[in-house]
């Protein structure tokens, strides 16, 4: 969906949107007595108070006689915090995507107060993120469910909005890209074709791309991320993206993502019923790509590394098996207990390879790990791991300003040693309980002396089957708004 700015709403808008604020309907500067009357008919009727994300449709008429016009209007609540107006954005285009309209405008002249420009911006941001839609493979679309918004005219913005709307476009097309890749069936997506789509879509965009084939892994020595990949007609491969923004040297920081683009669980294979969500499995890798090209697009002033482990996870004769063990790029063996818990595997040693290649003193790394994490948060929160209480405190704080939310557990050495193996230096599963930390103390081991860690359990948010204020049920492009914050917040210069 287009988004286009316009100093005032034109005469012959098809629909107006007329955003009002917390309890301030009385204050709202109406075009007309007769506007007036029947917006707060309207309004009370449907107990309308400007709440954020609420909504009020009517249909008022101008002129007198037999050709008189009927004016489309849609009240929209922002509430009394700028963040109501993320909320406003993605309500306008859940009641108007497929209504058969084109267009709206919304007109900020009608504010009693003049909103900022990061709240206008929010709202144009999250409409156009709402809009997105993966109907690739639907060829019977009823008419009534195809969408026909194409474009969102905010009338009257304040001086500043062009800027700030930029770095929400970036925001949008970076989501794009996540949302399209959790998405895709695993036949269309797998690791080979996970790379290609990214290359295509970042192109031109100054991202310096490094790819790693299974001959240049076995070389590396990493015999834990290839564990994974054994049973599966699809070659590994290893993605990384690398911004410069701030001028040479080494990243800050690097993102390290999960892509595993199916998952049967292998020899330890998952039950039939649900399998087919294993497609997001790669959900972590996602949106390390999506927050990169976001990155690149509004050209973020850090370095930072998105590396991204690609597999794809399947039984054969050639598959690893329950008992075997196998040896880490870092030297450390690995006695795989259940290969279902395979994301870590992955993440052992693309978060080694990362950290010899490219040396960052900050490692983020998100997964969607374990189903643990979503019996303890559900689908509310993303887990929040850490050997470092800063590092903790900014994400958490990225995460309460973009609504990605994050909330921490704990590590410790006694959680640790349910990990030990007795025949290789750790196993790849602790004991049912606290499932999420014991794999978060596995990855923890790969981390070298002196670097930040954190550790993003998001298995709970990268697929929702409800819609959220920015997006439809389906793929939610979680994590690339938390990390974009996080790095504007700590690492721009």
């Amino acid at each position: 969906m287009q988004i286009h700015f316009a100093p005032a709403a034109a005469a012959d808008a098809a629909i107006l949107v007329i955003p009002v604020e917390k309890d301030a309907l009385a204050r709202t500067r109406w075009s007309g007595d007769a506007t007036r009357r029947v917006a707060e008919a309207a309004a009370t009727a449907s107990r309308f108070s400007g709440e954020a994300g609420s909504t009020v449709e009517l249909f008022v008429g101008e002129g007198e006689g037999e050709g008189e016009a009927v004016r489309h209007i849609l009240l929209v609540g922002v509430g009394n915090h700028e963040g109501g107006w993320r909320k406003a954005g993605g309500a306008i285009v859940a009641k108007l995507l497929t209504s058969g309209a084109t267009g709206a405008t919304v007109d900020l002249s009608t504010l009693a107060n003049a909103p900022s420009p990061a709240a206008v911006a929010k709202l144009a941001g999250t409409a156009a993120q709402r809009a997105w839609r993966h109907d690739v493979y639907r060829t019977k679309l009823a008419e009534t469910s195809r969408p026909t918004l194409v474009s969102l005219t905010i009338a009257g913005a304040p001086d500043g909005t062009d800027a700030a709307w930029l770095h929400q476009d970036a925001l949008t097309r970076g989501l794009a890209l996540t949302r399209t890749l959790v998405a895709e069936p695993a036949n269309i997506i797998y690791p080979e074709t996970f790379v290609e789509r990214v290359r295509a879509d970042v192109e031109g965009l100054g991202l310096e791309i490094t790819v790693l084939d299974e001959d240049a892994m076995r070389e590396l020595g990493m015999g834990s991320l290839l564990s994974v990949s054994l049973g599966s007609a699809r070659e590994a491969r290893v993605l990384a993206l690398r911004w410069n923004g701030a001028g040479e040297g080494d990243p800050d920081l690097a993102l390290v993502g999960k892509g595993v683009t199916f998952d049967t669980g292998g020899i330890s294979i998952k039950p039939a019923a649900g399998m087919e969500d294993m497609k997001w499995d790669m959900g972590g890798a996602g949106a390390v790509v999506g927050a990169m090209r976001s990155l690149a697009t509004r050209k973020a002033k850090a370095n930072v590394v998105g590396v991204c482990g690609l597999v794809e996870n399947m039984p054969d004769g050639l598959a690893t098996r329950p008992g075997d063990v196998v040896t880490s790029m870092s030297g450390q063996t690995i006695e795989v207990l259940n290969t279902d818990a395979e994301g870590r595997l992955v993440l052992a040693d693309a978060i080694t390879w990362t950290q010899r290649t490219f040396r960052p003193k900050t490692i983020v790394d998100l997964a969607t790990l374990t189903g643990a994490m979503i019996v303890a948060l559900g689908n509310e929160y993303g887990g929040l791991f850490s050997n470092d209480d800063d590092l903790a405190a900014q994400l958490a704080a990225a995460g309460l300003a973009t609504d990605d939310k994050l909330w921490r557990f704990p590590l410790s050495a006694t959680y640790d040693k349910l990990i030990d193996s007795p025949i290789a230096d750790m196993k790849n599963v602790g004991p049912r309980g606290g499932g999420s930390i014991t794999a978060a103390q596995f990855i923890k081991r790969f981390i070298d002396d002196g670097v930040k860690w954190a550790h993003l359990d998001i298995a709970g948010m990268v697929w929702s089957d409800k819609p959220g204020p920015g997006y439809d049920k389906g793929a939610t492009g979680y994590g690339v708004k938390l990390l974009d914050r996080f790095v504007a917040d700590n690492f721009e210069k």
